[in-house]
């Protein structure tokens, strides 16, 4: 399975010579099938290599990926959730598909610059000079 492309979405197709997969034994509950059982899957993706990424979504990912990217640019996704190899391999690619959507989204609109209404700055001024009255009544009373 790991020969077949991954659709990420329309744009954006992983080949399935770039994925490569490793099975090791899992740890955590399972039983004897834990000790006997290779369930568990890593999934390799050479992401800084890649051709199918464009550059802002492979920066992107890079980012969102954090410790998972080793020096080489490889992505490593581990996934050991399930007790079927099978059911575990589809999860280490959905993980992998929901990384690079998450990186290929829209940057978000830049903040618009807005000023302070004529009634907020009015509210906060009378508040600083009732806090300064306060502040002034704590000193010691003048000698009379």
């Amino acid at each position: 399975m790991a020969s077949d492309p991954l659709y990420i979405n329309d744009n954006i197709v992983i080949a399935g010579w770039e994925l490569t997969e490793q099975f090791v034994l899992a740890g955590g509950p399972g039983g004897q099938n834990v000790n006997k059982v290779s369930t568990a899957v890593q999934l390799f993706y050479g992401i800084k290599a890649s051709p199918a990424l464009p550059e802002r979504v492979r920066d992107n990912a890079i980012k969102l990926a954090g410790r998972k990217v080793s020096k080489d640019g490889v992505l490593m996704i581990e996934a050991s959730r399930f007790r079927s190899q099978e059911r575990n391999r589809e999860d280490a690619r959905e993980r992998l598909k929901e990384l690079i959507l998450k990186a290929a989204e829209p940057p978000p609109p830049p903040r618009r610059k807005t000023r302070p209404t004529k009634g907020s700055i009015e509210r906060r001024l009378k508040e600083k000079t009732g806090r300064s009255e306060v502040k002034k009544m704590r000193g010691r009373p003048e000698n009379e």
